[in-house]
């Protein structure tokens, strides 16, 4: 039975990706001595935001998510933040491989949310292992499981998340709309001549505004109010 500790070196931001990716060095040690032909890889990785403070600007942010302080006790909870999978080549005692962890800026994806509401310090992360370890058996080759209790403690800068994020999207953000709501903003924006789809959004939030600070006892204006079907 092998006997595996992994451990992360670090996690840097990819800087020739295609897309927003980060990467996690690993060192994977084998401590019964055996010669491991390859192991085929598998990491879940959490964000355990139990783990660390979080200042009145990142409460603020965070309520949406997990509600007010009071309720964190409840609320605060590991939760899993991507799946991610890679080969390791074959080695004696230990080696070092990098595992590639492709992120999102997507809105609706709980870490996003979550990252972009920090400011400074660092983000408590655990990677999980599983996957299939290849090994010299009695007939040829052995097939064996990583162990289940094999994992990795990461604390990440915040820092590391921002200058991913900038080199993908300098400056911005998106989010998803649905195709019909997506048409009606598209229409709000040709009739009153908007340049930009952030003129569009200003309008619509000074619109919104001003029907909040409307005659008292008024109700807020709502989105098919200020954008007319």
């Amino acid at each position: 039975m092998n006997d595996f500790a992994f451990s992360v070196l670090d996690i840097f931001a990819e800087p020739y990706a295609a897309s927003p990716q980060l990467t996690a060095r690993l060192r994977i040690e084998e401590r019964t001595g055996r010669r491991i032909h390859a192991v085929a890889l598998h990491c879940q990785v959490r964000i355990e935001p139990q783990r660390r403070h979080y200042d009145d600007a990142e409460q603020s942010g965070l309520h949406a998510l997990f509600g007010g302080r009071e309720r964190w006790t409840d609320t605060l909870k590991p939760f899993q933040w991507m799946s991610c999978d890679t080969t390791v080549q074959g080695f004696s005692g230990a080696t070092e491989v990098d595992l590639a962890l492709p992120c999102t800026y997507d809105f609706d994806v709980i870490g996003s949310r979550y990252l972009h509401a920090l400011g400074e310090g660092s983000v408590p992360l655990a990677l999980m292992f599983s996957g299939t370890v290849f090994t010299r058996g009695s007939k040829g080759f052995g097939v064996e499981q990583v162990p289940w209790d094999c994992e990795a403690r990461y604390a990440m800068p915040v820092e590391v998340w921002r200058r991913m994020v900038a080199a993908h999207f300098p400056n911005t953000g998106w989010i998803r709309l649905d195709h019909e709501v997506l048409a009606r903003f598209a229409d709000f924006r040709a009739r009153r001549g908007l340049i930009s789809w952030d003129e569009t959004v200003q309008a619509l939030l000074a619109g919104h505004e001003e029907e909040e600070v409307g005659p008292v006892g008024a109700e807020p204006a709502r989105l098919d109010e200020v954008v007319p079907r």
